[in-house]
């Protein structure tokens, strides 16, 4: 067994980015708290059980890829054959030593490879014996994507493995089993296993995909061309492959008579935490951020304090973060974020509002405002549909958030960026509007 010393543990570290004054009566605190990992490959038994780690290949990691096989995957037959070729490429990017398995998605899981109710090695024969069980994937059958994601978990935890994480791809609607079936299913498997979705087409429902995506804390995606999807796959498994450490949690303490209004991921992507808390002792709750590879990303904290006089000051919150470990206790990982109040009279220091806070809020709101901009067009309501994306496009323009400026511009004619007059397009590829959708809650860093 290696040995382990103070250097094979991952580096994080925690910036906190707020304006702390208040004015007299003030009472709510927000910081951005950026969270960077750094030192990949050198990640020990810090975090994971030196068991599950090797000096050689990082952490022991299992991996389940869960392919649509409905009978929607044969329009156009050339899908089918994409999403073979795409899941071989992801079968090549497998490291030596990965255990994992490949799922047939339709009203049911199968088990394609390695098909004995567990997960294969990765190595030169396994996966030429994965890609030749591909081969024999034909589409026919519905679509319940519950069952897949239930069977991964089975697959996935029978390995003893630091990470575990599934790759979805779907065509199609979940017709086959009712959304709360398809919920269950999510609820069961959270924080079990972290998974990225994509759906391939436009046959697909967005708001499916990314609460996949969502509730397993992965990433989702439109492959609008099926072409596209070795390329999108192969990326996929590197971006899982780099994954070293599982399970992280942000640990957010509050004093007495504070309470936390809301904790959010806002880069990356924008991803609601509140409700996902669970208690970790006096004070203190535990959100879930899923794993981690060599990254950065920014949350949004906002808590509520209690009133004070001018000249006072208090800690609001604490900031760290935690690793579960297999006897129940937590691994901290020692990075630490303070969250600070003070109150002033002067009315200059007291109503700036951070920069970083400033450009997320803005980033949240940009990403709400397309989503229901678009549920407003499905509906019919041209004019509150137009008021929507022109204040995307306003938010988009001012925020340097170029992608999504370049989305929305296939949705709306813009007239002016700066005032957010648009004209709603007459016709809209399906393609440009679910990538817009799909695409909605990614965000761009604030320029330092």
């Amino acid at each position: 067994m290696a040995n382990f010393s103070k250097s094979n543990a991952p580096q994080f570290s925690m910036d906190v980015y707020q304006n702390e004054y208040l004015p007299e009566g003030g009472r709510e605190v927000n910081a951005i708290v950026t969270v960077t990992s750094t030192g990949g490959g050198t990640i020990g038994s810090a975090v994971a059980a030196p068991h599950l780690w090797s000096a050689e290949q990082g952490p022991s990691a299992a991996v389940a890829l869960m392919v649509d096989c409905s009978g929607s995957m044969d329009y156009p037959p050339t899908k089918m054959r994409n999403a073979r070729d795409a899941t071989a490429a992801a079968i090549d990017t497998l490291r030596d030593g990965v255990h994992f398995a490949v799922i047939g998605g339709t009203h049911v899981g199968k088990e394609v490879y390695p098909g004995n109710g567990g997960l294969a090695v990765a190595d030169a024969t396994t996966r030429h014996q994965a890609k030749q069980a591909l081969r024999k994937l034909s589409p026919g059958g519905g679509t319940a994507i519950g069952t897949w994601l239930r069977l991964a978990d089975q697959l996935l935890s029978s390995a003893d493995v630091a990470i575990r994480h599934g790759i979805l791809l779907t065509d199609g609607r979940n017709e086959h089993e009712s959304p709360e079936d398809l919920k269950a299913s999510l609820d069961a498997c959270a924080g079990r296993f972290t998974c990225d979705a994509r759906g391939v087409g436009t046959d697909w429902e967005v708001k499916e995909v990314t609460g996949i995506a969502s509730a397993l804390l992965g990433t989702a995606d439109i492959v609008a061309d099926p072409a596209g999807l070795a390329a999108d796959f192969t990326q996929m498994m590197e971006a899982a492959m780099g994954k070293e450490v599982a399970d992280v949690a942000l640990r957010v303490w509050t004093p007495v008579g504070t309470t936390i209004k809301f904790v959010k991921q806002v880069a990356p992507t924008v991803e609601q935490l509140t409700d996902r808390r669970t208690e970790a002792g006096p004070r203190a709750g535990d959100y879930p951020t899923g794993s981690w590879g060599d990254e950065s990303r920014d949350y949004h904290v906002c808590v509520e304090v209690p009133a004070a006089n001018i000249g006072q000051e208090m800690l609001a919150a604490r900031v760290s973060l935690v690793v579960p470990q297999p006897d129940g206790s937590t691994q901290n990982l020692g990075a630490q974020g303070l969250v600070r109040a003070v109150w002033t009279d002067d009315m200059v220091a007291s109503t700036s509002i951070n920069p970083q806070v400033a450009h997320y809020t803005g980033q949240a709101e940009l990403a709400q405002a397309i989503q229901q901009g678009l549920d407003l067009r499905k509906a019919g309501d041209i004019d509150g549909a137009t008021a929507k994306l022109g204040r995307a496009v306003q938010l988009a323009n001012n925020s340097g958030n170029a992608d999504t400026a370049k989305l929305l511009s296939k949705v709306v004619d813009v007239v002016d960026a700066t005032t957010g007059t648009v004209r709603l397009k007459a016709k809209v590829e399906e393609a440009d509007e679910m990538t817009l959708e799909t695409r909605s809650t990614k965000t761009v860093r604030v320029k330092k």
